[in-house]
């Protein structure tokens, strides 16, 4: 989730970008829309592969998921999961330091890794006659990662120095923390991918092995290979490289539910950085694997209705017809392995009010307004009509266009397959989207637009200096 409103979203290594074993047997492989077909095997020791052929240009994506995120943190450990994830570029007990990178680089392939809630993944995009290499390098970092004190420290430095620039330097960062915080309170969604300041400087090297140990081995990753390749040269490459390291068990998912919020909450961050005001408002919302995960084709129609561009609902009534906003919008965030966020926001229009808390109490009210209605079913009945239709064709047209890039679905089938759906389930996603209904939408809107279930964030301009991360 790239999108910044998408809420957590992943933290990427470098400049951008459970459980005892899960074992999926697909009993056949699965066939795209055009026709080639995605197998999906598993390896003796629980590794699960999947292979996307796509033989447009002869180059490949090589992808490693683990079934473990920032979620997945230890108490008082938070951070840690994607701190490893800075540690897996260091040295193996073959390789030296930077010397992976630099493998890929002199035979003119791109890497990286990113870290969520739920997963964490390494890649590479390089020609396909280096699959091999490409491989050999995964394989010997998930079992021969060599660490000791000083790189520790010396990467703690970096990661908190990432922090200091992608949240304690960002006020909308800093309320977004808060807000997570707030609507979160028992279940780790709560608490920042990129780890507490306070717990990010306590990590100790005894802790990122016995994390290392613990959840790095072929039974907890998904092995995902899109590009210029067949099924049988992925399997035949598969068991040379990763089918010798033993599969061990892994712990199971174990993550405090949250208690159902019986009462709206409300959370303000003023920072002497803030030129503009903004409001915010994140409910608790199902995902696709978990709670009342009927609703959520629904919720992405709703999203898509509400507040997915400028023909969107919250566009039209805000910025356009009342002109009291520069921007408004939504974001569902379905594709986690526990219920997650179904956000809404605006930003009010510079000198809508004498006061910054007035120009965000007129575009509430306004939100409000256009949540009552929409709710009340007193929309415009031509929306349904012509909306509706807009919006599953551009949902359904965007899955179309990301066969474009292996990159991107090999990027789909890690996210889906880490988070608890299947194959499948990707594959009939379109069509789940093709059958929603108004009636399904309306019943999603009501389901997950109850204010007693939000929080509700406000960005201000400081009138006393306020620094730093949530108590």
């Amino acid at each position: 989730m790239t999108d910044f409103w998408a809420g957590r979203g992943i933290l990427i290594k470098h400049c951008f970008f459970t459980c005892v074993m899960l074992v999926l047997i697909f009993a056949a492989p699965a066939v795209r829309a055009d026709g080639t077909e995605i197998e999906s095997f598993v390896l003796d020791n629980h590794m699960q592969v999947v292979v996307i052929p796509d033989h447009r240009a002869p180059i490949v994506t090589h992808m490693v998921w683990y079934r473990v995120g920032a979620a997945d943190d230890p108490e008082g450990q938070s951070g840690l999961a994607h701190f490893l994830e800075h540690m897996l570029f260091k040295r193996t007990k073959t390789l030296p330091e930077g010397e992976f990178s630099r493998i890929v680089a002199r035979n003119g392939g791109r890497h990286n890794a990113f870290t969520s809630a739920d997963y964490t993944g390494y890649y590479q995009t390089v020609a396909a006659d280096r699959l091999p290499l490409m491989m050999q390098l995964e394989a010997d970092r998930m079992v021969n990662l060599e660490l000791d004190e000083q790189d520790v420290l010396s990467e703690r430095d970096v990661v908190l120095e990432e922090r200091s620039m992608r949240i304690d330097n960002q006020p909308l960062a800093l309320l977004r923390e808060k807000m997570a915080a707030a609507l979160f309170e028992e279940h780790p969604y709560g608490i920042p991918i990129i780890g507490w300041r306070r717990e990010l400087e306590k990590l100790s090297l005894e802790n990122v092995r016995e994390f290392y140990r613990k959840y790095y081995n072929p039974a907890n990753a998904i092995l995902i290979v899109a590009g210029d390749v067949t099924p049988d040269q992925v399997r035949a490459l598969a068991e040379k490289y990763y089918a010798p390291i033993p599969g061990t068990p892994v712990p199971e998912r174990r993550r405090p539910p949250e208690p159902a919020q019986e009462a709206a909450l409300r959370v303000e961050h003023r920072d002497e950085r803030v030129q503009q005001p903004t409001w915010i408002r994140s409910y608790h919302a199902p995902s696709y694997s978990a709670g009342a995960s009927h609703h959520a084709p629904a919720l992405d129609v709703l999203s898509g209705l509400l507040g997915s561009g400028t023909t969107s609902l919250l566009y039209q009534k805000l910025v356009v017809e009342q002109k009291i906003a520069v921007a408004a919008g939504s974001n569902y965030n379905g594709t986690s392995y526990d219920p997650d966020t179904f956000l809404l926001y605006a930003i009010p229009r510079p000198g809508l009010a004498e006061t910054p808390e007035e120009a965000l109490k007129i575009v509430e009210q306004a939100v409000d307004q256009v949540i009552a209605e929409f709710l009340a079913d007193q929309t415009d009945p031509g929306m349904w009509a012509e909306d509706l239709k807009r919006v599953k064709t551009r949902l359904v047209a965007e899955a179309v266009y990301a066969r474009d890039s292996i990159s991107t679905m090999a990027q789909i089938y890690g996210q889906a397959l880490t988070t608890g759906s299947t194959i499948e389930d990707v594959q009939n996603w379109p069509q789940s989207i093709r059958t929603v209904t108004p009636e399904d939408v309306r019943a999603a809107a009501g389901y997950v637009l109850d204010l007693r279930k939000s929080v509700t964030g406000l960005l201000l301009p400081a009138d006393g200096a306020q620094t730093g991360e949530t108590p």
